[in-house]
């Protein structure tokens, strides 16, 4: 465990590090907020002043048009949803007696069980104040009740405001906004205009040794930031217009203005998609005076969230932000604590940048494994891992997905041999013993047969018998207990002698685990594409069907003989040229393969040597097979 990223990076100093960073991030936001917001902006903007430059603007005039576009049609968009807004404060006196109706009527509907049960309870409970004025009553016991002195009312009046007092206050309101919007404008310039200095600057700053990774962190962080915001934007701006459009269809006023607050407002990430809906329900409650055209709004706004949440954001941008879902959500609650709404609006794309970085830089290496959208796994380790557990329905799932794309012996390659490639790294090692290892090879035992089609129930027997044999055979050797299982359904040949020539291709192996099941998966792989493949193991004579038969074979492939037992695959190998004179000899050494014997010493034995189980499929596949031979 202590070789993972999460424990390599983590040491004192890095705590110290980063302690310092969050630090800097929660005091330095008036410094870095604009500065983040500029920079993100400048990332955003960088393919418009890329088409203008190519139009043949220069760097400057490009700069400051592309700027000046995007300052008018945020104005623009902001005026007009201003007056929208002002029109909307306007109307709602008319709707004061519809929401005073509507408050009422929740407030019945939302007190009257709470009044029932406390009516409930104190009919039950003891009247103990009762009884006790009554017993002092009868003790004749007077009581005098003396009243406070009561407080002489005070009231406080603010003074009137002038007018150009109410214009101070309002001018000062409205200053920091204006002001930290024109820091981030003036930033977005000059970022702008040092785009190329300052990435030579960062790439200097890196070191000369790291060029080519910085070169890559940068491109990967701009084109991944752009991606991200451009599909985003082509999404929330169809969403916005969906919105405006069906409301205004169904008589919603104003509804331009809400199909703009819908799209604005899904920029912040799963929260603010609710708050629009929440804000046009209401809206929508106020101003009808029955309850019909509110419930139509939420479910028709919850139906289209989930249609472009769930469809047409997957087909738009996939997983082109680079996160995972809940790291979104993550992110959004970091940021937003540190910086507020601007670390709301900006969370998906700072935390994009750094699962980039992480992907180049090692020390962000945890960060990229733990928010990305995908973990940094193979397909074979997770083929293990899911092994390791038993989780037959995990790896048949995935399987199925996989091989709808590919063929089996792709997924072999790339998914199924690695994996078994670690398992048995860890078994030679001592990591896994016992009942581990049971689970292991019932589960590849599972799998192989049910992601083949030569797989199937065997028929029927004895079942204490059936189920002693198979599970001593399973725990001896996994790739006789794969062949044993073919053998019943098949026969003792694995099908019929009675083939045209140089029609069966055979998959040999010593008698050992490892080329059992090497040979066993390859010949499902083959047969998985209609290949009569067949499988048979070196030195056991009563494993061939006999001399007469030698011409049907036209392919042999044996696995790469490991160190241990390389004179007896040398042998076995000339034995099979004897005994198969007409038949190619192949072997596979396989990428995952640790074997050091030298490669020039197998190749003066086999006619060729081949990389994986896919190039062993192309080599014989039928309409391949007559040119091969040739």
């Amino acid at each position: 465990m202590r070789d993972s990223p999460l424990f390599k990076h983590l040491s004192s100093g890095s705590l110290v590090t980063a302690s310092c960073f969050l630090g800097l991030l929660y005091f330095g936001r008036d410094v870095l907020e604009p500065l983040a917001l500029a920079s993100i902006l400048g990332l955003v903007i960088a393919p418009l002043i890329r088409a203008m430059r190519r139009v043949g603007l220069g760097q400057l005039p490009a700069t400051l048009l592309a700027v000046v576009l995007v300052t008018t049609a945020v104005i623009g968009v902001g005026t007009v949803l201003a007056f929208q807004l002002v029109a909307v404060t306007g109307d709602l006196p008319r709707y004061r007696a519809a929401i005073r109706t509507k408050v009422a009527t929740v407030r019945e509907l939302t007190e009257r069980p709470f009044a029932r049960l406390e009516a409930e309870l104190s009919a039950v409970a003891p009247q103990a104040s009762s009884a006790s004025s009554t017993a002092v009553g009868r003790r004749g016991i007077n009581t005098v009740t003396v009243s406070p002195t009561q407080p002489l009312p005070v009231e406080i009046r603010t003074p009137r405001l002038t007018t150009r007092d109410q214009l101070a206050r309002l001018f000062s309101m409205a200053w920091g906004p204006i002001g930290e919007a024109g820091l981030v404008l003036v930033l977005l310039i000059f970022i702008s205009l040092e785009h190329e200095s300052l990435r030579d600057r960062v790439i200097r700053l890196a070191g000369q040794s790291e060029v080519s990774r910085t070169m890559r962190t940068l491109g990967d962080a701009a084109q991944g930031v752009s991606r991200f915001f451009f599909s985003q934007f082509a999404v929330n701006f169809t969403f916005g217009t969906l919105i405006g459009v069906l409301l205004g269809v169904a008589g919603v006023p104003h509804a331009a203005l809400w199909g703009a607050l819908a799209g604005l407002m899904r920029f912040v990430p799963y929260l603010g998609v609710m708050a629009a809906g929440i804000i046009i329900a209401l809206f929508v409650a106020a101003i009808d005076p029955g309850w019909r055209m509110a419930i139509s709004c939420i479910v028709l706004f919850v139906a289209l969230e989930v249609v472009v949440a769930n469809v047409v954001e997957p087909k738009v941008y996939g997983h082109s932000s680079g996160l995972s879902p809940l790291a979104v959500i993550l992110s959004a609650v970091f940021w937003g604590a540190m910086w507020g709404p601007v670390g709301l609006l900006l969370s998906t794309p700072l935390t994009l940048c750094l699962v980039v970085a992480g992907r180049h830089v090692r020390s962000l290496e945890p960060v990229t494994i733990l928010l990305g959208d995908a973990p940094s796994i193979s397909g074979g380790q997770r083929f293990y891992h899911r092994a390791l557990s038993g989780d037959t329905y995990t790896i048949l799932r995935d399987a199925h997905a996989y091989l709808r794309r590919a063929s089996f012996a792709r997924y072999c390659d790339q998914v199924l041999l690695p994996g078994l490639a670690l398992a048995g790294a860890d078994i030679r090692s001592g990591q896994i013993v016992g009942v581990q290892m049971t689970t292991i090879r019932s589960t590849i035992a599972v799998v192989a047969s049910a992601l083949t089609p030569e797989s199937g129930p065997q028929p029927r027997r004895p079942f204490m018998r059936r189920r002693r044999r198979n599970v001593s055979l399973l725990d001896a050797n996994l790739g006789a207990h794969l062949r044993e299982m073919r053998e019943t359904r098949q026969g003792r040949w694995q099908g019929s002698l009675d083939v045209p020539l140089h029609s069966v291709v055979l998959c040999a192996g010593l008698p050992s685990e490892r080329d059992a099941i090497l040979s066993e998966l390859l010949v499902r792989a083959l047969r998985e594409a209609e290949v009569d493949a067949r499988s048979t193991t070196l030195g056991d004579a009563g494993d061939r069907p006999g001399p007469e038969k030698a011409e049907l074979v036209s392919t042999v492939f044996l696995p790469y003989p490991q160190e241990d037992v390389l004179e007896q695959w040398l042998a076995a190998a000339d034995i099979l040229r004897v005994h198969l004179p007409q038949a190619l000899l192949a072997t596979i050494r396989l990428p995952i393969d640790t074997s050091t014997v030298s490669q020039p010493t197998i190749e003066r034995h086999v006619d060729m040597v081949l990389r994986s189980f896919e190039e062993a499929l192309a080599f014989v596949m039928p309409e391949k097979t007559g040119k091969n031979l040739a």
